[in-house]
């Protein structure tokens, strides 16, 4: 199967070989659920790349996502289900219909016009009958933040939203007086809840801004390990090590730090 340049349909028939009994024993032992985390990772590792600004990395790191695809839909195949072909047929089919606005007649001038009449037409697809099916449509699995954000938009398309961000922003004050009230009580339980309110009043805010809190919350994580390997740096240089410093004294550190990162 050695060659220089290697075909769509090459990639199917390596997978069907690592499949077979003549083909690899790790490939042959995995089903949907084993294969599950490893989608999860390769998916990160693309938006990884697209961070970067690595393109040869994004290369090689959508080509990981895409053997995800092939080797779930071998697996299907296998059992009778559906192959690879069935998959890009399904998702053709889906954006032919949802993009009716270029492939028929329906009109749409922007980028929000265009959410507008594809949340329609999801709607149409999915027989959702009322707004809550809408919001159980949002998958349960997605990172917290993400899936608040995208419950958030769904239910502001039927106007159940503040009129304006300044509400959003009292929301956000309401939410920290009840969780400091919640920690003095000592009520854990009660401090958990109140964690989570105010962690879905600050998606509000991010919704508004029309800022991903997900990128947002992944980008300072980011920023605070530079910061905190810039403090750790500092104290080796000043002979000194973390655990023998003093708050105040990581404190001056860490304000260096925020003057380069």
């Amino acid at each position: 199967m050695n060659k220089e340049v290697y075909s769509y349909e090459d990639l199917l028939e390596i997978m069907k070989i690592l499949r077979s009994p003549q083909g690899c024993p790790w490939d042959r032992e995995q089903d949907h659920e084993s294969l599950k985390k490893y989608l999860i990772e390769e998916t990160y590792e693309v938006i990884e790349a697209i961070d970067l600004k690595n393109p040869e990395k994004l290369c090689e790191e959508l080509g990981d996502v895409l053997l995800q695809v092939v080797f779930h839909s071998r697996i299907a195949e296998e059992n009778g289900q559906f192959s690879m072909h069935d998959v890009i047929q399904t998702v053709s089919e889906k954006m032919v219909n949802r993009h009716k606005h270029v492939f028929g007649l329906e009109q749409a001038e922007t980028a929000d016009d265009v959410i507008d009449l594809w949340e329609k037409i999801k709607k149409e697809e999915k027989g959702y009958k009322n707004h809550t099916s809408v919001l159980d449509g949002v998958p349960s699995v997605l990172p917290a933040l993400m899936r608040s954000y995208k419950i958030q938009q769904k239910a502001a398309k039927v106007g159940f939203d503040w009129d304006n961000i300044d509400d959003a922003w009292k929301k956000v004050a309401e939410e920290a007086g009840e969780l400091r009230e919640a920690y003095m009580s000592g009520d854990l339980a009660k401090s958990e809840e109140e964690v989570g309110d105010l962690l879905f009043a600050v998606v509000n805010i991010a919704r508004f801004l029309k800022i991903e809190p997900e990128l947002a919350l992944t980008g300072t994580i980011d920023k605070f390990i530079r910061r905190f390997e810039y403090i750790e740096k500092r104290s080796t240089e000043m002979g000194r090590e973390l655990t023998g410093m003093t708050l105040a004294e990581m404190d001056q550190l860490w304000d260096e730090a925020k003057k380069n990162f």
